[in-house]
């Protein structure tokens, strides 16, 4: 066999990044060591006993005592099939609510698997109002499962989910929780809000690469996927097969990626030392000083401020201000990524991400000193180090 050279590399290094859009986040250090430590086979006894201690450290980040918990090889979006696979037949009523990007994604989810879906649509900007649930579920009479999104990406929403729980108990449905960009660094509390499935991700709050989606399974959750008439159409997405597996069965199911299951142990037990409570101070003090920032440059937010995310701050674009060029500008000089708008919002708004490792104070200086650059080239004028003079006084407790 003639040997060839290998052709040049045309990114050989990969270069740094403040990470500031919706996801990936950055990893901690202690997280990508993690990630290099020796080999281990997914069966190994000892692997057995980090996957234990993963579930654990997970049960105490989703404050439940009663779920299940356990770690899907996949990403968020994984999560979100795997509980909407399992948990709905085909025919069963399935009501969403819906306001924003990523409800959508149910909807299209849920139809493909055949299910009676019933979407509840509320303006994208605020938060999903209950009434309408409540309005909704009159005309059911037999409603297998609720969704909602906690904390909904694209448009910078925290949705408050106790009452939309405590509606779909009324009517003996699941109840379904979206919350990838909020595990770790808002309060997901599993077991006071009677979540009965919740999805996350690693690449957000919980400061580890993009792979895995941990998950919270109620006992009744459980029992429902394994009273089905018939086998989830998702052979790899099988929540009571990938239960088994994690559980006391220990059942080989699937090849479990066992870098990122060592990765994702590193996070949760960097999570746990900073505390919950103190971990969502530093995001929500975080984010009062970019909100403080960006309106001292004259730019507008879009969710109302008492049901802002603190993970993520989408705001609008300046009329006659090009998406693609600033946010090109910002990575090229400043190597600075912010995300851009989805859906409705596509072209609209810009969305800034302060989760896990990239929520940091010198992080949101960066980005408005920044900005007080650019935008005046683009002919938006804002006073110089206003941004950052506001961020600093809020920083400062003032």
């Amino acid at each position: 066999m003639t040997q060839t050279s290998l052709p040049e590399s045309k990114m050989p290094v990969v270069p740094p990044r403040v990470l500031l859009g919706p996801g990936p986040s950055a990893a901690h250090p202690r997280v990508l060591q993690a990630m290099m430590s020796n080999m281990i086979g997914y069966l190994d006894p000892d692997f057995m006993l980090i996957m234990d201690e993963v579930s654990e450290l997970l049960k105490r980040v989703f404050q439940t005592d009663e779920s299940i918990t356990l770690a899907l090889s996949g990403t968020g979006s994984a999560g979100m099939e795997a509980g909407l696979n399992s948990l709905l037949e085909p025919d069963d009523t399935v009501v969403m609510c819906i306001y924003g990007f990523f409800c959508e994604r149910m909807v299209e989810m849920a139809g493909r698997l055949g299910a009676n879906v019933v979407p509840i649509r509320a303006p994208w900007g605020g938060p999903f109002p209950a009434e309408m649930l409540e309005e909704e579920l009159k005309n059911h009479r037999n409603v297998k499962l609720v969704t909602a999104i906690h904390a909904e990406t694209s448009t910078g929403v925290r949705q408050p989910l106790e009452d939309l729980s405590r509606l779909a108990k009324a009517h003996d449905a699941l109840f379904m929780v979206d919350a990838v960009t909020s595990l770790g660094g808002n309060e997901v509390a599993v077991d006071d809000w009677d979540i009965d499935y919740c999805y996350s991700a690693t690449q957000k709050c919980l400061g580890c690469p993009p792979g895995l989606s941990p998950v919270a399974l109620s006992p009744r959750a459980l029992d429902s996927v394994k009273s089905r008439a018939k086998k989830p159409t998702s052979w790899y997405l099988d929540l009571a097969l990938n239960a088994n597996y994690w559980g006391f069965d220990r059942v080989y199911h699937h090849t479990a990626p066992v870098s990122m299951i060592l990765a994702l142990r590193e996070g949760l037990r960097i999570v746990l030392e900073e505390g919950l409570e103190e971990r969502f101070a530093r995001h929500h003090r975080n984010s009062l000083a970019l909100w403080a920032g960006l309106e001292a440059l004259g730019l507008d937010l879009v969710a109302p401020e008492e049901h802002r995310l603190d993970q993520i701050t989408p705001f609008w674009i300046p009329e006659g201000v090009d998406d693609d060029r600033v946010r090109g500008m910002l990575l090229r000089e400043y190597n600075i990524e912010i995300g851009k708008g989805l859906g409705e919002f596509a072209g609209k708004v810009w969305r800034v991400g302060l989760m896990g490792e990239s929520s940091k104070s010198e992080y949101v200086l960066a980005l408005l000193s920044a900005l007080e650059s650019i935008l005046p080239r683009e002919g938006f004028e804002v006073g110089p180090g206003a941004g950052v003079a506001a961020a600093s006084r809020s920083l400062a407790g003032g």
